[in-house]
């Protein structure tokens, strides 16, 4: 689950590279990055579970390995073009990031007991305890400023929030719309890669989150956690809305019935483990974190859970 693989692709001849993390479809994120950022080297960082995804089974490697290098020779060859698009896109998309970036600082950074209720309402403590990967959690200190990102986003994984991955966004294209513009944001969706990529990764973490499951969780942080629940719940709401109006879906990942289907199909399977990880958790924290097996099938609880989103986050 902690393992990573780096993997470098070089094209005609070595002239710089994009260090890049993988997680989505590796073409996508060339050819969303700006021109010639990717000149004829593309080193990427692929995290455990994608590595068995898209390199488990040799026919798979072949493929995912063919699509990159083709990804990587077509942005090479369009490298010296130096196209950018129009100023008023990229102003709409500086006023999507400031209102975004708001929104969220607002509610993870400059709330007081925001961080309290993170860790009553997510197997964080459990996390900090695995010593995943080779790093600790923390990096020294207290609170949020000192926990490193891969705990942070792996919390929110597990109890199904995926906060990390779609707060705020929703706030920002509404703020993007009101002043720039319908007309503009259906254009950038259309004509601009990096935009329409941005879409389909939160697209993609808002069908991963179930809020259903979300509220077993905030059942560890008690009263706490009602004003956090329902701030939640109102940005899940605006951002899933403006998403399917602007793309003229009727559901979530509708162009990419694959990964819907998918969804579909295991969440059955992951809901028990969510519900038993919640049961756990309120067990082991009444012996002060204390009793050995608890904590054991705590660990496989995530684990499984894990395996089952096929992301630690």
């Amino acid at each position: 689950m902690a393992q990573e693989a780096a993997i470098t692709l070089t094209i005609f001849h070595n002239r710089g590279g994009t260090p890049a993390r993988g997680g989505g479809r590796t073409e996508h994120l060339i050819e969303a990055v700006p021109a010639g950022a990717v000149c004829g080297v593309l080193r990427l960082t692929e995290q455990g579970e994608v590595v068995n995804q898209s390199y488990g089974l040799r026919p798979i490697a072949m493929r995912t390995l063919e699509r990159t290098f083709a990804a990587v020779a077509q942005a090479t060859a369009h490298a010296g073009a130096g196209r950018k698009g129009p100023g008023e896109q990229f102003a709409a998309m500086s006023t999507l990031a400031e209102r975004s970036i708001s929104v969220y600082r607002r509610l993870v950074y400059e709330d007081a007991g925001f961080y309290d209720y993170f860790r009553a309402a997510t197997p964080l403590d459990v996390i900090e305890r695995m010593h995943i990967g080779s790093r600790e959690a923390v990096r020294g200190g207290v609170g949020l400023e000192a926990l490193r990102p891969i705990p942070w986003v792996f919390a929110w994984t597990q109890s199904r929030r995926m906060l990390p991955g779609w707060f705020g966004f929703g706030s920002g294209l509404q703020a993007a719309r009101e002043r720039h513009g319908e007309p503009l944001i259906r254009k950038m969706l259309a004509e601009w890669p990096f935009f329409a990529h941005l879409f389909d990764d939160v697209e993609a973490m808002l069908a991963r989150t179930d809020l259903k499951i979300a509220a077993h969780y905030d059942e560890l942080a008690g009263d706490a956690a009602r004003p956090y629940a329902e701030v939640l719940q109102n940005e899940f709401a605006l951002t899933e809305s403006l998403l399917l109006e602007l793309r003229g879906y009727d559901h979530l990942l509708d162009a990419d019935t694959t990964l819907q289907r998918a969804i579909r199909l295991r969440n059955p399977y992951l809901d028990p483990m969510h519900l038993m990880q919640v049961d756990l958790l309120n067990r082991w924290r009444q012996t002060r974190r204390k009793d050995g097996d608890l904590f054991a099938a705590l660990v496989a609880t995530i684990s499984g859970i894990a395996q089952g989103l096929q992301a630690t986050g």
